[in-house]
């Protein structure tokens, strides 16, 4: 599984960038799924956060709790993934 998520993070990048350079409305979409993600992502978190808060439950070990949400390490993971496809234009936008 970790070999999986080594090669999966990245493959996934290279293929976006040759997607978008194939295809150039697929950037807008993957800009548009990083939006989307963030919000997600950030909303997922602010609510656990005010949860802990307004619990009084301030544990190290409670926050954890977001980690079992998989919408939270869906998101995460495709910002991640862009991430790498956002670096790896600039890299390849400084060659030309």
């Amino acid at each position: 599984m970790k070999l999986f998520l080594l090669l999966t993070s990245a493959v996934l990048p290279l293929l976006m960038v040759i997607l978008q350079m194939k295809w150039k409305n697929t950037q807008n979409f993957f800009h548009l799924a990083a939006l989307i993600s963030s919000l997600i992502f950030g909303n997922i978190s602010a609510f656990a956060i005010y949860d802990i808060i307004k619990d009084e439950s301030v544990f190290m070990t409670n926050i954890h709790g977001i980690f079992l949400n998989p919408l939270f390490l869906l998101t995460g993971g495709y910002l991640g993934i862009y991430l790498l496809y956002i670096l790896i234009l600039q890299l390849k936008g400084r060659d030309n």
